[in-house]
């Protein structure tokens, strides 16, 4: 939850069965996040036990391809803040609140992978993976005039239920490059965004796409043409603008809306809902030791007594 807005997490999965759990529960670790979307896109044997017991919601998209399987998501949580992410390791829970924080500004906030800092040892962002981003990410900021981008590939980002209600009509990509759709449509509409950078981490396993560089050198051109053809008018269609479906136009800041939570007390709350899914956790495990320790005590109890009238005869 954050300042009373639902905040949900999408992750689309086909070959993450390894890392998968262990994503899941990072996420819920930070505390803001209240629901877990995990779509199962015919994913590997076994990710299905891998997400049980974890706390997510776990449904089936037999349509291939991340875009249909992120539109799966969408389509099924009522979340005010919807994060889309991966569940292959390679971003953290730690950046969410980064992305929501970002939030009360901006209906939109993308993520990027290229910044040097933010890129850790063994990451999959060689030079062709960075800088070809980096290339088409800035081709559309210069034919679009947009706000400063840096990656057309990221796929950790969030977007209010408000943007999503306008652009949900022309997403319709269902492959790899509906990301970069997204994009084209948030520009399109005219809604703000910002891109700020996200933590980019060594993939668990080899991806399907990027893991290959013939794959992700057939995905960059799919992304050029896509921007060309947006810049075209060739994927012209009537959209409603950002300004007229806001009523009224002028945003309301979140702490102007309503009494803000405090700096202090926002992180009270985030470490007592992280402590009380922890103290869940532990329950069972908890409980067992104490059983274990009890029965092992009168288990020494009994064979004590049993021992006392042995010492006590005087053979005298």
């Amino acid at each position: 939850m954050w300042h009373g807005k639902k905040v949900a997490v999408i992750f689309p999965t086909y070959n993450e069965k390894d890392s998968i759990r262990a994503a899941v529960l990072n996420f819920f670790q930070t505390g803001l996040v209240d629901e877990i979307i995990v779509v199962n896109n015919n994913a590997a044997a076994g990710t299905s036990e891998e997400v049980a017991g974890t706390g997510a919601r776990e449904i089936f998209e037999s349509k291939q391809g991340y875009g249909n399987a992120l539109l799966c998501g969408i389509d099924n949580t009522d979340a005010d803040l919807i994060i889309f992410s991966e569940p292959d390791g390679t971003f953290s829970g730690h950046d969410v609140i980064k992305l929501l924080a970002y939030s009360d500004d901006v209906p939109v906030v993308f993520g990027t992978r290229t910044t040097r800092e933010f890129i850790w040892q063994g990451a999959n962002m060689g030079k062709f993976l960075r800088w070809g981003n980096w290339a088409v990410a800035k081709l559309t900021e210069l034919l679009f005039n947009t706000s400063m981008q840096s990656d057309m590939g990221c796929t950790q980002r969030l977007l209010s239920r408000e943007a999503l209600r306008l652009i949900r009509p022309h997403l319709t990509i269902g492959g790899s490059h509906f990301g970069p759709q997204v994009l084209l449509e948030v520009i399109e509409h005219r809604i703000p965004f910002v891109e700020i950078p996200m933590n980019y981490r060594a993939r668990v396993g080899e991806s399907s796409v990027t893991g290959s560089f013939w794959k992700a050198w057939k995905l960059g051109w799919r992304m050029i043409f896509l921007v060309l053809e947006y810049r075209c008018g060739f994927v012209a269609r009537e959209r409603t603008r950002w300004t007229a479906a806001s009523s009224p136009a002028i945003r309301i800041r979140q702490e102007e809306s309503h009494d803000a939570m405090s700096l202090a007390a926002l992180v009270s709350a985030v470490q007592q809902r992280s402590l009380a899914r922890a103290d869940m956790s532990d329950a069972r495990s908890t409980t067992h030791a104490t059983e274990s320790e009890l029965a092992q005590s009168g288990h020494g109890q009994n064979k004590a007594q049993s021992a006392v009238p042995r010492a006590a005869v005087d053979p005298t």
